[in-house]
C-alpha cells in the first residue's frame, strides 16, 4: 500500500467494515457509531481514549466503543493499522452469547491489548472478512465470536462517568434532530445552565464541545447514506453540510479517507 493512504476493503459480513491505512495524519477528536477492534501494524500512536489517553504499538489491538469521543497522532514519522468497524447490534448480540443470555458487556473495556493470540485472531478475521466469499462462512463465523469475546472477557470496568442530566438535557436538543440549526441559548435554555456553563460543562462531560458535537452527529448521518448508496453531492445536503467539499474535509479530519473512497468500499 502507499504511503499515507486509507483503503476502505469489500467485507464479505453486512454490518462490518474493513480499513487498511498508514499515515502520518493526526486526527481531531471524533466519534463513530460503531465499535472497532484494529491491530497496529507498523510504528506507534498516542491517543485520547474513554479511559485516558492511551499508546499503542506495532502487535497492539486497538478498540473503540461506539459514541466513545478519541482522537490519534502518530508517534514517530508514520503507523500503519487495519481495522474492522462492527454495527453495534452485532456486538450487542455476540457478547449476550457470550454470557449464555445474560445481558453481555456494553463496550469493550480496553482502547489497548496487548495479546499475541488476540492479535493473531484479528488478522485470521480480517483475512476472512475481506477474502471475498469463497472465504469459508463457518471460520468466519467462528473467528467473530472468538475475538469478541476475547476483547470483552478482558477485565475492566463498564461504565463511563455519568453525563450530568443538565448536560444529557442539552445533548438530546442536538441528538433529536442535528440537521436543525441550534445556538448556545437554545442549550442554555434547554439545560437550565447559562451560555458558559452549557459551553464548559458540554466539554467536559462528552470531550467534545457543543459545535463540534454537532458536526459530528451530521457526519455520521453522511456516513450512513454514502453507505447506502446516495450520491455523495445529495449526501451533503441530506446531513446539513453547505456542500460536498464541507463534507469531504469534514470526513477526511475525522475518518481519514474521503467520502468516495469510503462510498467504494460498497460497490
Amino acid at each position: 500500500m502507499a504511503k499515507n493512504q486509507f483503503r476502505m476493503l469489500r467485507s464479505a459480513l453486512t454490518g462490518v467494515e474493513a480499513v487498511e491505512a498508514e499515515t502520518h495524519h493526526s486526527f481531531s477528536r471524533h466519534t463513530h457509531e460503531q465499535f472497532g477492534i484494529g491491530l497496529v501494524s507498523s510504528g506507534a500512536q498516542k491517543s485520547l481514549s474513554g479511559r485516558g489517553v492511551v499508546e499503542a504499538e506495532a502487535g497492539d489491538i486497538i478498540t473503540v466503543n461506539p459514541n466513545e469521543v478519541h482522537d490519534g497522532a502518530p508517534i514517530g514519522q508514520r503507523r500503519s493499522w487495519r481495522i474492522l468497524y462492527f454495527d453495534p447490534e452485532i456486538v450487542a448480540g455476540l457478547s449476550r452469547e457470550i454470557s449464555d443470555g445474560g445481558a453481555g458487556r456494553s463496550e469493550i473495556p480496553y482502547p489497548v491489548i496487548r495479546n499475541a493470540a488476540i492479535a493473531a485472531r484479528f488478522e485470521a478475521l480480517f483475512g476472512a472478512v475481506t477474502g471475498g466469499e469463497a472465504a469459508d462462512g463457518l471460520l468466519r463465523e467462528q473467528l467473530l465470536l472468538q475475538l469478541v469475546a476475547d476483547v470483552m472477557r478482558e477485565r475492566g470496568s463498564d461504565e463511563r462517568p455519568t453525563v450530568p442530566a443538565s448536560i444529557r438535557a442539552a445533548q438530546e436538543l442536538i441528538d433529536d434532530d442535528p440537521l436543525v440549526a441550534v445556538s448556545l441559548t437554545d442549550l442554555s435554555r434547554e439545560s437550565g445552565l447559562s451560555r458558559f456553563q452549557v459551553l464548559r460543562g458540554f466539554a467536559k462531560a462528552t470531550g467534545l464541545t457543543p459545535h463540534a458535537y454537532l458536526v459530528q452527529a451530521r457526519i455520521h448521518i453522511a456516513r450512513r447514506l454514502i453507505a447506502q448508496g446516495m450520491p455523495l453531492a445529495e449526501a451533503a445536503l441530506a446531513s446539513g453540510f453547505a456542500d460536498q467539499s464541507h463534507m469531504t474535509r469534514v470526513f477526511v479530519r475525522k475518518y481519514g479517507l474521503s467520502p468516495s473512497l469510503y462510498a467504494g468500499g460498497f460497490l
